[in-house]
Order: structure tokens, then C-alpha cells, then sequence
């Protein structure tokens, strides 16, 4: 009886320990699996939508091609729009990242955007080269041409020639921030000046008229057009950065609260030593 009895229990026993062992082959069945859910979403691909200001754009482009050869399962599109369609985007979660070139409107403050200054840049006048007379304007100077008070070059010490002004689309991040640098609160831009859709396209029109004046980013600066001095200082990147420069603004990427996950990695990497190598190029590094 009592070996029957024996028998039984190590019977009793073995099979528990098997149920344990099974459990334990389940728990280890499902962390594996966990494990390659973590290991899949650390593959997955992901796409990050920046929009908005066009004078940012072709500093985004050149940002994110840098950043997609080392991600590789990671995509940015890079869209433009203007500087108020980039707080829209970034405001409504229509874009990851909203990019804009002027600073936030007080209207723009309460929209829960998080600002990260990517690089700063100068708002340069222009004037076709054949325009050889002139190479300096003061900031007052340049507000009445485009207020429509001064009309002839002869008056700011130019060739006896109608001042054509040629200025941005409403909403155009270069135009606010030309409007609060130099235009002031209280005066206006004639409504006379030709209206252009971006930094290349007031180029463009400066340079096929020699009696044209336009303003661009530095960052659009060519042969093309000749940037002129302002109250004495040369519009470039070394002026910007120290402040003798004044007509400069902010580059900006707007975020719906704070940036998160790829969209993170991406602006991290845009301010790291790489991506501040790459705005270097053309604009004022920030790091």
C-alpha cells in the first residue's frame, strides 16, 4: 500500500511540475513575441510632413536629406505654403512640423505651439546691378519706397528713373517680417508694387528690371541682383549674427506641444553639429 501510495504522489508531482514548465514555456512564448512587436515597430517606416514658409523650405530639404541617409525608414516631406499656412499646419496636426520665418503673432502665441530657432536669417533689398548709382539705403529710406513716398531713384541719390516695388504675397513669412522690420505699425506697403509668390520670383523680377527694388532672403542671394547696403551695412551673414545687421528673423519649427518620437530625432537633429553644418552653408547657425 504504501509503494502504491509513493507512486501516486511522485506521480501528483511530476505532473505539476510539467504544468509549471508549461506556463513558463507561455510566458517565455509571449515576451518573445512582445520582443518582436518592439523590434518590428523599431523597423516600421515613418513619414514627418514639415509645411509652411518658403524661405525655410530649401534649408528643410536639404536637412532632411541628410537625416533620411542616416534613417533610412524614415521619410520628410518638405512642403512650402508660406508662414501662416505653416502655423496652421502645425496648429490643426495637419504637418509634424510647421516651419515659418517671422516671429509667432500674439494671435499665434495661444495656439499651443512649441518654437524651436533653427538658424536666423537677413531680409536683403536688392536692386538690379544696372542700378550703379545706388549703394546704400537707409531703413527710412527703404519704408517710403515702399509706402509709395519716394518714387524716383533721384531721390535717394539714383539715376532720374521710376521706382518700381516689388514685395510678397500676403501671408509670406519674408513680407512679415519685412513689414514689422521696416515697415513699423504705421505704415503700409503701396498697393502700386507688384506682388510675387516667392524669394526667387522677386529675384526673377529685380533682375529683369533695372529700375526694380525687391527684398529676399540672404539665403536667395546671387549675382542676379545687387543687395545694397543698409544704413551703411552690408546685408551678410557675418553682420546678421553680430547684430549690425537689423533686418534679420528667426527660423522656426512649430510643434503641437512637445516634439515627439522621429519628429524629435529630426529637429534634435537639425540643431546637433550636422544639421547646424548644413544651415551653416547659407543662413546663421543657432548652436
Amino acid at each position: 500500500m504504501f509503494g502504491s501510495a509513493k507512486r501516486k504522489l511522485v506521480a501528483s508531482l511530476l505532473t505539476g511540475v510539467l504544468l509549471v514548465g508549461g506556463l513558463t514555456g507561455c510566458g517565455g512564448a509571449e515576451k518573445s513575441e512582445t520582443g518582436n512587436k518592439t523590434q518590428g515597430d523599431a523597423t516600421a517606416k515613418t513619414t514627418i510632413t514639415t509645411a509652411g514658409s518658403t524661405s525655410v523650405q530649401p534649408l528643410s530639404e536639404e536637412l532632411a536629406k541628410a537625416f533620411q541617409s542616416k534613417n533610412p525608414n524614415v521619410t520628410i516631406n518638405v512642403q512650402g505654403g508660406g508662414s501662416s499656412q505653416g502655423v496652421k499646419a502645425a496648429a490643426e496636426g495637419i504637418a509634424e512640423i510647421g516651419a515659418c520665418s517671422r516671429e509667432l503673432k500674439e494671435s499665434e502665441k495661444s495656439l499651443g505651439l512649441v518654437e524651436t530657432v533653427i538658424a536666423r536669417d537677413g531680409i536683403a533689398i536688392v536692386v538690379n546691378p544696372q542700378n550703379s548709382q545706388l549703394d546704400s539705403l537707409s531703413i527710412e529710406q527703404v519704408r517710403k519706397i515702399y509706402a509709395g513716398q519716394i518714387t524716383n531713384w533721384k531721390e535717394v541719390g539714383g539715376q532720374d528713373a521710376p521706382i518700381n516695388v516689388v514685395t510678397r504675397e500676403a501671408g509670406s513669412g519674408t513680407r512679415g517680417a519685412f513689414e514689422e522690420l521696416v515697415m513699423g505699425k504705421d505704415a503700409k506697403i503701396t498697393d502700386k508694387a507688384i506682388t510675387s509668390p516667392s524669394n526667387g520670383a522677386v529675384r526673377t523680377a529685380v533682375a529683369g528690371d533695372p529700375q526694380a527694388i525687391g527684398y529676399v532672403s540672404i539665403g536667395y542671394l546671387n549675382k542676379e541682383v545687387k543687395a545694397v547696403k543698409i544704413d551703411g551695412v552690408e546685408a551678410s551673414e557675418a553682420n546678421v549674427k553680430s547684430g549690425q545687421y537689423k533686418i534679420s528673423r528667426p527660423f522656426l519649427y512649430l510643434t503641437k506641444g512637445e516634439p515627439q518620437g522621429a519628429t524629435k530625432d529630426f529637429i534634435d537633429f537639425v540643431l546637433g553639429p550636422e544639421g547646424q553644418k548644413i544651415v551653416a552653408q547659407h543662413y546663421i547657425p543657432v548652436k
